[in-house]
């Protein structure tokens, strides 16, 4: 990462650590901020960030190298992956320092600009900062914090060596995106591989403007009722009386406030969605894991008709794919395109079905393969999904309205 403070790196470096993650790929940040705070404290005086105070230079050198060994460390211990060298590293000499340390252990090097000149979303980042950086805990006075932090920014800037254009780059230099105003315009240079490919469609796709994300799965259906699995029924009595009470949740949560909603083809979700007053899109890619010859089947009948898959599938869930159908994991791969498109947009709100929102809240929560299978998506509850600057935060509202509870808990 490059550039100054309050430019939305950290942002960043999280959530392409969590689509690269949830990919598949191994993928790790490596935050020199958290490794000043472990070793010389978290620092409300922006004094140490002054460029002509020859200690805290030296320390904030230290912590710089402490984070690259680090990172060199866990490339040999993975062989292979993304790290995320997330700093200011906002000088061609600390930036030459990375690129020879990199070649010297056959590390590939993408640097990533985030530049910002729009006082305003500078601003903005400054108090999401003091709302989540631990340099700023138990401080309450954000005049307090925006003073110090533009200090900070002051100190950095007397020093800061934008990456030049890119008609001053040749062939010899590293691949470069750079990120302007917070995506109004992104430069890049010599992207040439596949994972740098994607790092650069997903910057291009990011924002950090104020939304809400809505999660449902349909209500309860007839197939839940038997626990069966698949298929395209429609709801249970239960199903239609949430399908009923859903507009007024919404309405509590958002207000008058435009809204989205995304079902998937199947009937369950459109009469899930049917009382919404809004814009409605189906996606097949939110349509339900398709369990292939077990579609329609209880899990009894699985067990009895096909006890081998049956005792693949709890060995591991993630990967299990059915006889003509899909795993989780090619659930997750049908999905990218609707996770790009939740990134672009304002308020959506995602009718779907379990093993789908499994995916999809993996995605924003950074959960693993091997607790993704066993996440519990309760029926006839809404999920309100918020970002920070460091994750996300999820809160949950349950219509109370009984519905059979299909959860089955990890072996």
């Amino acid at each position: 990462m490059v550039g100054l403070p309050a430019r939305g790196k950290t942002y960043i470096s999280y959530k392409v650590s969590r689509y690269l993650a949830w990919l598949g790929v191994n993928c790790r940040v490596f935050n020199v901020g958290e490794y000043r705070r472990k070793i010389v404290g978290a620092q409300l005086d922006h004094s140490f960030f002054d460029p002509h105070n020859p200690v805290a230079i030296e320390q904030r050198l230290k912590c710089a190298v402490l984070a690259l060994n680090d990172m060199f460390a866990w490339f040999e211990d993975v062989h292979n992956g993304v790290a995320i060298y997330d700093a200011t590293n906002s000088t061609r000499s600390r930036r030459q320092m990375i690129s020879d340390e990199c070649r010297k252990h056959n590390v590939e090097v993408m640097f990533c600009e985030s530049w910002c000149d729009d006082a305003n979303l500078v601003d903005m980042n400054i108090l999401e900062v003091k709302r989540t950086s631990p340099d700023y805990k138990g401080i309450k006075d954000p005049q307090m914090v925006l003073d110090d932090f533009r200090h900070r920014i002051d100190h950095y800037s007397e020093v800061y060596e934008p990456d030049p254009t890119v008609e001053e780059y040749d062939e010899r230099l590293a691949s470069y995106v750079r990120k302007i105003n917070v995506g109004s315009q992104v430069v890049i240079n010599r992207i040439t591989s596949y994972l740098e490919s994607r790092i650069v469609y997903f910057l291009m796709n990011i924002h950090i403007a104020t939304r809400s994300v809505l999660f449902s799965r349909h209500g309860e259906s007839m197939y839940n009722l038997n626990q069966r699995l698949g298929g395209d029924p429609d709801l249970s009595p239960n199903g239609r009386k949430y399908a009923d009470a859903l507009p007024s949740l919404i309405s509590k949560l958002l207000g008058d406030q435009p809204l989205t909603v995304w079902t998937s083809t199947l009937r369950r979700t459109h009469q899930t969605a049917a009382g919404l007053p809004c814009k409605k899109m189906q996606w097949k890619a939110l349509d339900e894991l398709d369990a292939g010859v077990c579609e329609g089947l209880t899990y009894e009948d699985v067990e009895r008709e096909y006890p081998e898959e049956y005792a693949m599938r709890d060995q591991n869930k993630f990967e299990f794919r059915y006889r003509g159908g899909e795993s989780y994991r090619d659930v997750v791969l049908r999905l990218e395109p609707v996770i790009m498109e939740l990134e672009r947009q304002q308020n959506i709100m995602v009718i779907s079905h379990q093993a789908v929102l499994r995916c999809i809240y993996a995605y924003f929560l950074d959960i693993g393969p091997d607790e993704l299978p066993y996440l519990k998506i309760p029926l006839h509850t809404v999920m309100k999904l918020t970002w920070t600057a460091y994750g996300c935060d999820i809160q949950t509202y349950k219509i109370d309205i009984d519905a059979v509870d299909t959860h089955r808990a990890k072996p």
